[in-house]
């Protein structure tokens, strides 16, 4: 946590930087991938035009900008796809955020292998009564195979996706980042029924359908977040004839 740069006479693209981008994408450009981008090579993929427009509009995730002028975003344009600073006139470059301290770097902490330095699970299943506003379960959702290998399991993994909810009373859900699992659970207890390993994690929603009478259930078994494994599969699972 640092004090926001304040508004100065003139601005500069770089001070403008690191006002309002450097919370999510860091002092040196790098982000913190996949939520947060790097910033680097942006000349490699973003001709002028196109950036000017991201940083005005917003894309995904990331708000519009607009706020900044259009000199402050071609000045930040420039910066960005050239490395070059540019001061700006007088008054230009203002900021939709006015507040005393920032971020100057989205961080997360892990210990000396890379994991989560806080006491496992490291993601979990939740089911929440939401008329008594109660935890019904929570149990870890995800492993990380090499732990689960020297017999640490039930560690939770960091997740990316959410479940569907059957009549039967089923909960399906991937998510689960490094060991590609596709997971059905009971509903009332939270109980594992029924797991099998995909060709990459299932970082996405499932979705059902029917055909003919039978019912299906069907993943993106996509992968690659946080250092995952991509995939580019979609699969689909059914109860035998």
């Amino acid at each position: 946590m640092v004090e926001r740069p304040k508004s100065r006479a003139q601005e500069t693209a770089r001070s403008l930087y690191q006002r309002d981008c450097a919370s999510c994408h860091g002092r040196d450009w790098q982000g913190s991938p996949p939520q947060f981008p790097a910033l680097v090579g942006m000349e490699e993929k973003y001709s002028a035009s196109d950036l000017h427009a991201i940083i005005r509009n917003g894309i995904g995730r990331m708000p519009g900008f607009a706020a900044l002028g259009e000199e402050g975003i071609r000045a930040m344009s420039k910066l960005l796809l050239t490395g070059e600073d540019t001061k700006l006139p007088a008054g230009q470059g203002g900021s939709a955020i006015d507040l005393k301290y920032t971020l100057d770097g989205y961080t997360r902490f892990f210990d000396k292998e890379g994991y989560p330095a806080i006491t496992p699970p490291w993601g979990t299943l939740n089911a929440v009564d939401l008329n008594k506003g109660k935890i019904v379960w929570q149990i870890p959702l995800g492993e990380h195979p090499e732990l689960a290998a020297k017999g640490i399991k039930d560690t939770g993994s960091w997740n990316y996706g959410g479940p569907i909810l059957t009549a039967s009373g089923l909960v399906f859900i991937g998510a689960s980042n490094y060991d590609k699992k596709f997971r059905a659970f009971d509903v009332k207890t939270g109980k594992l029924l029924w797991e099998t390993l995909m060709p990459a994690s299932g970082n996405a929603t499932p979705a059902t359908y029917e055909i003919g009478g039978r019912q299906f259930v069907v993943i993106a078994a996509g992968g690659g977040k946080r250092g995952g494994e991509s995939g580019s599969k979609y699969v689909a699972f059914a109860l035998p004839k």
